[in-house]
């Protein structure tokens, strides 16, 4: 074009130049907005993955209707989210488009004017027309487009009947909200339930069993599957297949799900705690539905028109959830003093105050308790005084150098605002600037340096998992980071160094402490320290105001914890156990002073993450009883839950519980009880029938495959070794076991023969014994109905060591090696099971040989002694 007019090829790009520079802008906002929609789209799955994880926790405790309104949310955020992305490419399109149908345009005007004047062939003109007015590319555009919608139209139905299966419980008795929450106190009757799992495998087998209101019940079941059906029956997060469960008199399949929240506790050993705070968690069974309505009476809230439109939970979660009336309470505070009570039916109280004395708390959210903790302090230092304890307490003085505090800390004798990273700190330039003007930056950098290759040293660059490292709380990407600039810096010097990496290297002081650090913080720096803070402290402190707050006696310190702000200082690190005698002390005040319950109270800001991993599993087995009890049900249900309590602090809590609650019925579910007469009522399911309906253990040649596939796995299942695996593993058992029939007398297998199978006693019993040169057995244990034998030598895959025979008529189920070794070496259960069991066998040999007083010979026992002269 250039070629048959300059003019002609001028109009031809000048909109070029235009296009480079708008469409380019409009994408990087598109991309912007897709990597929020991507953070979005993350949040939402681990919310649901969150959510079918812990979906029984929310069943019993009413929280499903607030999760609801929290996907709202998020998919509310989605929505104008994507709205706009959608607006902003579509608009990109039209611009695109509109620009480029406007060369035409010049095309005639230009072009025009130039074949009047003769420059340029009115041929030439259209042929150059002709190539702009091709619409092949919008057309495809436009049909991508809708085969996209198409597509994702398929897809949205065949998600819907994926998660719509067959048994599922009525939708209606989760929407909405019942006409009234009826009270559950009365008795629970199980009228011939039978339960069989989804591929038709029975669990449990026509139940019969009547317990009265209030009473306190005990059912032992020793296979785990069992024992997890009925505790899903009672809450009903299974159905059973034949029969029915009735409480108070209800129908348990026809009750709403708001009334089984509200009205039954279900306390277990492995609970699901959601990501947010303690709080959030223990208080979801009084979160059932919203309290308060927003006041929006124009309805201009566009978020609540976009749930009703897609269909989506009409539930805010700005809306006020907490009603303490489930529980038949008034106040939030009434609600702090129950759980209170709670704490101390299980012997808690002092265990919750010394978990929670040594975390943080926000002196603008509890404010009476941070004036309080301050209130105490003189009376505190006294108290270390007089029991000879404040040498090992670095208290706080604006005269010394406190080596349990930051180097930050000490130099302005002030105490973090808030949580402030390293990379956090080395963005401050201001801060940094105001260390590298007191000539600080030298030293401070050299300790760095010295520290991080101190830690590379001890760590090195794959020990970042070992707990001592996690104790120091750096991020191994940080720490990584810091390795690789400190090792530059030796190499190469300063020079080699970025601003942004020395900043960040300078940073590493205000992150440990003089104690921390060791030797590598000399005595000379400290002085140094001390004579900036006199001069220099307080138009320091004033600089770094919005990150630093004044140590001083009247002040609360957020981010030390409740017993640093009350200590007014820092336990030495090499306290040892004085420092237990510290924190007794602090209880002691602490509850002559009535603060303990305002102290343990603060659990409920503890931050989870998700599952609760951050939350040790004691705490977690806690937190399932308090949220099961907060709401104060009318039936408490525990799966072999508080495994930490002796028979004694089990005892006391049922006699507490029943005093607090004594309408309350309290089911205990538990592979064994010690003590069945401190119950009400005893109850033993075994094979999953009531107190253990025998069952045939032996093989019926009428019996088809699958009933003796089931009468192996009943069996298995019930072993005390195989009781805890994998209900998988236990199939697996079940399906590589055969029947194997001894005769009295006849060898099972001998000395010396390879081991190629492990042996479950059924009936009968057998002997193994050793066999001298000269035929004599000598007797070394008996096998009775029960016993596992002949798997530590499977497991080293070594001979047998010892004849086993049997003495009586027996049944034994007989497992190949090759199938026991896949099971174990894919179950840790087992591991430990026969860990227990060989250490049970050690102790059981060491009794005999003390109790025979049989001389074990030591290693050095054949060298002979020699004289008093040194000659043998």
């Amino acid at each position: 074009m250039f070629i048959q007019s300059p003019w002609f090829g001028l109009a031809g790009v000048a909109l070029i130049p235009l296009q480079a520079y708008l469409i380019p802008m409009l994408q990087r906002q598109i991309n912007v907005l897709n990597k929020k929609r991507i953070i979005q789209v993350r949040s939402f799955s681990s919310e649901i993955g969150e959510t079918a994880a812990g979906i029984s926790d929310l069943r019993a405790n009413g929280g499903w209707r607030y999760r609801l309104a929290a996907f709202t949310d998020r998919l509310g955020r989605l929505f104008e989210i994507r709205f706009e992305i959608y607006q902003k490419k579509f608009f990109m399109k039209f611009l695109n488009n509109f620009i480029t149908q406007l060369t035409p345009f010049f095309f005639y005007s230009v072009g025009g004017y130039l074949a009047i004047k003769g420059q340029i062939t009115v041929g030439a003109l259209v042929a150059a027309l002709a190539a702009y007015k091709d619409l092949s590319n919008p057309w495809k555009e436009l049909l991508t487009y809708y085969n996209q919608t198409q597509d994702m139209s398929l897809r949205w139905d065949v998600v819907t009947e994926r998660f719509a299966p067959r048994g599922m419980i009525d939708a209606k008795l989760f929407e909405g909200e019942p006409d009234e929450i009826p009270h559950l106190k009365g008795p629970i009757s199980f009228q011939n339930v039978t339960l069989r799992n989804h591929d038709g495998t029975r669990i449990l087998d026509d139940l019969n069993i009547e317990i009265p209101m209030g009473a306190r019940v005990a059912i032992e079941i020793p296979n785990q599957t069992e024992r997890t059906a009925i505790a899903e029956l009672l809450t009903r997060e299974v159905s059973p297949t034949r029969g029915h469960i009735t409480m108070a008199g209800y129908d348990l399949a026809g009750l709403h799900q708001a009334v089984l929240a509200a009205r039954i506790g279900y306390a277990h050993s492995h609970p699901y705690l959601f990501k947010g705070t303690i709080g959030d968690n223990l208080l979801m069974s009084l979160r059932t539905s919203p309290k308060t309505v927003l006041w929006d009476p124009k309805q201009r809230d566009m978020s609540a028109i976009e749930a009703a439109r897609a269909g989506n939970s009409l539930d805010s979660t700005k809306a006020d959830w907490l009603d303490p009336g489930l529980a038949g309470l008034d106040t939030l505070e009434d609600v702090n003093d129950w759980w209170y009570q709670l704490v101390k039916s299980v012997d808690g109280e002092d265990v919750m105050f010394q978990r929670m004395v040594t975390d943080r708390i926000d002196p603008e959210s509890r404010p009476k308790l941070a004036a309080a903790i301050v209130g105490l302090r003189e009376e505190v230092y006294e108290k270390l005084k007089e029991k000879g304890l404040d040498k090992v307490v670095h208290r706080f003085d604006p005269d010394k150098f406190n080596p349990a505090l930051a180097l930050g800390g000490n130099l302005m004798f002030a105490a973090p605002l808030r949580n402030i990273s390293q990379a956090g700190l080395a963005s401050e330039r201001g801060f940094l600037a105001m260390i590298i003007e007191q000539g600080l930056a030298e030293q401070g950098v050299a300790i760095s340096q010295t520290l991080v290759e101190t830690l590379h040293q001890t760590f090195g660059r794959d020990g970042t998992d070992h707990p001592l490292f996690t104790a120091l709380g750096i991020d191994e990407e940080l720490y990584e980071q810091l390795v690789d600039i400190a090792m530059r810096r030796r190499n190469k010097g300063d020079a080699a160094l970025t601003e942004d990496e020395f900043s960040l290297l300078l940073t590493v002081p205000f992150a440990f402490t003089a104690e921390q650090i060791g030797p590598g913080f000399p005595e000379t720096f400290k002085q140094e320290i001390l004579a900036i803070r006199k001069h220099q402290g307080a138009a320091m402190r004033e600089k770094a105001k919005d990150l630093f707050v004044p140590i001083s006696p009247e002040n609360y310190l957020p981010r030390l914890t409740i017993l640093e702000n009350v200590l007014y200082g820092r336990i030495s690190a090499v306290a040892g156990l004085q420092a237990d005698l510290v924190l007794d002390l602090v209880l002691e005040i602490f509850k002559a002073h009535d603060l303990q319950k305002a102290v343990a109270v603060t659990v409920f800001d503890v931050p989870t993450s998700i599952g609760g991993s951050n939350i040790s599993q004691s705490f977690q087995e806690r937190a399932s009883f308090s949220r099961a009890a907060i709401k104060r049900p009318d039936i408490l249900v525990f799966n072999q839950s508080l495994a930490g309590q002796d028979a004694e602090g089990f005892r006391r809590l049922r006699d507490r519980l029943g005093n607090l609650l004594p309408e309350m019925t309290q089911v205990y579910l538990d592979d064994h009880f010690s003590h069945p007469e401190d119950f009400d009522i005893f109850v033993k399911i075994r094979g999953g029938r009531v107190d253990g309906v025998a069952q045939s253990e032996t093989p019926n040649q009428d019996d088809s495959i699958s009933d003796d596939l089931r009468r192996k796995l009943r069996i298995i299942a019930g072993n005390s070794m195989f009781s805890n695996l994998d209900p998988r593993n236990q199939r697996l058992l079940a399906f590589a076991a055969q029947w194997f029939p001894v005769k009295k007398g006849e060898r099972i297998f001998s000395t010396g023969q390879p081991a190629d199978a492990v042996y479950l006693c059924l009936s009968g019993m057998g002997e193994l014994y050793w066999t001298e040169p000269d035929g004599t057995k000598l007797h070394i244990s008996t096998v009775e109905a029960g016993r596992l034998i002949g798997d530590l030598a499977v497991i080293m895959s070594e001979p047998r060591q010892l004849d086993f025979s049997a003495t009586e008529d027996s049944q034994f189920l007989r497992i190949g090696a090759d199938q026991f070794r896949s099971v174990i070496e894919n179950d840790p259960v087992i591991l430990l099971s026969l860990l227990r069991t060989v250490s049970g066998h050690l102790t059981g040999t060491a009794e005999l040989l003390r109790t025979a007083g049989i001389h074990i010979p030591r290693d050095d026992a054949k060298r002979t002694p020699p004289t008093q002269d040194g000659q043998p």
